[in-house]
């Protein structure tokens, strides 16, 4: 029987890791629950199969979803399995992503289900293969194919949006940084010489602007090592327990950005626990796999506290509330949803909802950054040009006196 290589972690909710040989991957995820241990990453030992032809290639998440939606149309008209698998491998221009359907054709052949199959690569996330087993089982595997091809499509659409809304203020500044260097570096010592050979002193902003430029030159090594050095440590520190719940607390707390944070992991959570529920999937596992895609420890954190109350025989809607990171609109939708079993339905709901405030929070983020930006940008590099001629304004003052 195969190994797989599982992350988890104990009641106490410390961080454990092994080996364990089962069947299949759903087994060893039982088998180590029956232990105590809730699995947060479970795969196969040996070669990581995903990169399998890869080459340098890159699948993203839009061929994944296209893959996926192809997958259920197929289904959905009958064709059977192995015929559709064959048919989307010979369709893909990526060969990684066709050697991996290939791989996947072929397990599915020797007699192994969908789910085990595509567990064995990580392209394939945990939320993927527990609905493609619940789909499986239940039969409805072109459904689960066509709300997953929806969820990727969503996931995709709201992760695009974020980045439009970083790209900009991000190209501002990276301009704003070579532009005020190479000011200081090539620009400045050339007045630094005419001002010297005038003799004289020189206004005070003309100093400034002077002495940042020569520490500036001297130091330009040691500036560019010390920012290396910072972007390490932060990913150093990220990397820790307590780095990331510091990190991932300002990140949905800091003005302008936090709010924008929070709407995004409320819309990815709901949603994605939405489409688990809805697919049949148990809610003690849609939460465990909602944990680590929340993409913000806070928001994960949050979660496996509610599964820990659903697992005490409470219900989900208490412990998000009084985590504070989710607004009481959310908490009570979700507490409805309970009482009146469509819990399901009001996640999508929400999710909705909040898919929309973030395309709203983005609009207005964009329109008020661009003018900001545009202003920064212009403070600085016009209150250094400005510095820099204060000296000859002076000078033509007193020549015309």
């Amino acid at each position: 029987m195969p190994e797989f290589h599982w992350t988890g972690t104990n009641k106490q909710g410390r961080t454990l890791s092994g080996v364990i040989t089962a069947a299949n991957s759903r087994e060893a995820k039982d088998l180590l629950e029956k232990r105590g241990v809730t699995v947060l990453k479970i795969r196969t030992k040996g070669m990581d199969l995903s990169k399998l032809g890869q080459f340098g290639t890159n699948i993203t998440d839009k061929m994944l979803a296209r893959f996926t939606r192809q997958f259920a149309t197929m289904i959905n008209a009958g064709l059977p399995l192995v015929n559709c698998l064959q048919i989307l491998a010979r369709q893909q221009d990526n060969k990684a992503f066709m050697n991996i359907i290939a791989d996947i054709t072929a397990e599915v052949e020797k007699g192994g289900t969908l789910a085990d199959a595509m567990s064995r690569h990580t392209l394939f996330s945990e939320l993927y293969v527990n609905m493609v087993a619940a789909g499986e089982q239940g039969g409805i595997l072109d459904t689960i194919l066509a709300r997953l091809a929806q969820h990727l499509e969503k996931a995709a659409s709201l992760r695009s949006k974020i980045k439009a809304a970083m790209m900009y203020p991000m190209i501002v500044m990276i301009v704003v940084v070579l532009v005020v260097s190479a000011m200081l570096l090539f620009i400045i010592p050339i007045f630094e010489k005419m001002f010297t050979d005038l003799g004289g002193e020189l206004p005070g902003p003309t100093q400034f602007v002077v002495h940042l430029s020569q520490f500036f030159t001297k130091n330009i090594l040691f500036i560019v090592i010390g920012v290396i050095g910072l972007i390490v440590a932060y990913k150093a520190w990220y990397k820790t327990d307590a780095g990331q719940k510091v990190i991932d607390q300002l990140k949905i707390s800091m003005p302008i950005f936090g709010p924008l944070n929070r709407k995004m992991a409320i819309a990815r959570f709901t949603r994605t626990l939405g489409t688990l529920i809805s697919s049949g999937v148990a809610i003690l596992d849609g939460l465990s796999i909602t944990s680590k895609t929340a993409g913000n420890r806070v928001v994960a954190d949050a979660i496996m506290q509610a599964r820990a109350s659903i697992s005490g025989g409470e219900n989900i809607s208490n412990p998000l509330e009084a985590s504070g990171v989710f607004p009481t609109m959310v908490t009570q939708m979700i507490a409805v949803g309970e009482e009146t079993g469509g819990l399901d339905d009001m996640l999508l709901k929400i999710a909705d909802f909040y898919e929309e405030e973030v395309d709203v929070a983005v609009g207005a983020l964009t329109s008020t950054l661009e003018p900001l930006m545009i202003v920064i940008l212009g403070g600085i590099v016009g209150g250094m040009v400005i510095a820099m001629y204060l000296p000859i304004f002076d000078l033509i003052g007193t020549v015309g006196q």
